[in-house]
């Protein structure tokens, strides 16, 4: 493979947990300014690969290079975002106090606390605490902590878990926003009709890719009418040549 214009590239990454080999050789290139969904059920390994990609997962062997560097090298610190499942603020603090800490920690400028809470739809909360907030205002905080600085490459897992389909959609208009200004967002989730919003896709089962493509390309390789007809096609495509092998 080639480094060349990749956000991300991964070459044969294997990780065990225990004995057990939770993503076996994945390959993985993802070109800058995309938004890339990794999707499959939960315990098919998207944490995990998007663990080993902000540098934080320890790797049995394989290949990680992000933003041209070793996954976890000290210069990405600050060009790479990384927002996890749950909600990493704290409920005692006002919005507006929570991002003021993070932003110390980073030692950014202090005026990126009033462009994230903008970027994010905040205003009108920031000045309240977080354990008044809605699930769908939390989640905005803990996004608008991973913008503090101006990432190039955004890492969230399951941002929209939990919320209703309004919610998921304001989210989803925001990643896109970000995407059109140049940073590159991975995207994790489990709910399929969010793949339409994703410039490609990652369909992730059991620690193995099954498809890597667009989602016009993914309907149209599978003949799928929708993405969850696709990945169910896939798995049983996969479930037919291991039957077959044997």
């Amino acid at each position: 493979m080639v480094n060349s214009q990749a956000a991300v590239l991964i070459e044969d990454l294997r990780v065990r947990r225990d004995k057990h080999e939770v993503l076996h050789g994945i390959d993985l290139r993802v070109p800058p300014g995309a938004v890339v969904g990794v999707l499959g059920p939960s315990g098919g390994g998207k944490s995990t690969l998007l663990r080993a990609i902000v540098g934080v997962q320890i790797v049995q062997s394989g290949r990680v290079d992000v933003l041209g560097l070793p996954a976890g090298s000290a210069a990405l610190r600050s060009r790479v975002a990384y927002m996890t499942q749950g909600t990493s603020v704290y409920d005692d603090l006002t919005v507006r106090q929570n991002l003021a800490y993070f932003r110390a920690i980073l030692g950014v400028a202090r005026s990126e606390v009033d462009r994230v809470i903008e970027a994010t739809d905040l205003g009108d909360v920031a000045d309240s605490l977080v354990e008044t907030l809605s699930g769908g205002q939390r989640s905005r905080v803990s996004l608008a902590g991973a913008l503090l600085g101006s990432p190039e490459l955004l890492v969230l897992d399951e941002p929209t878990v939990g919320l209703d389909p309004v919610l998921r959609g304001e989210l989803w208009r925001l990643f896109r926003t970000l995407a059109a200004g140049g940073v590159t967002l991975l995207v994790s989730s489990h709910v399929m009709d969010e793949a339409a919003r994703c410039d490609r896709l990652l369909l992730l089962r059991e620690g193995e890719i099954l498809a890597d493509d667009t989602p016009a390309g993914l309907l149209e390789s599978t003949g799928g009418v929708d993405t969850e007809d696709a990945f169910l096609r896939l798995i049983e495509r996969a479930t037919t040549d291991v039957r077959g092998v044997s």
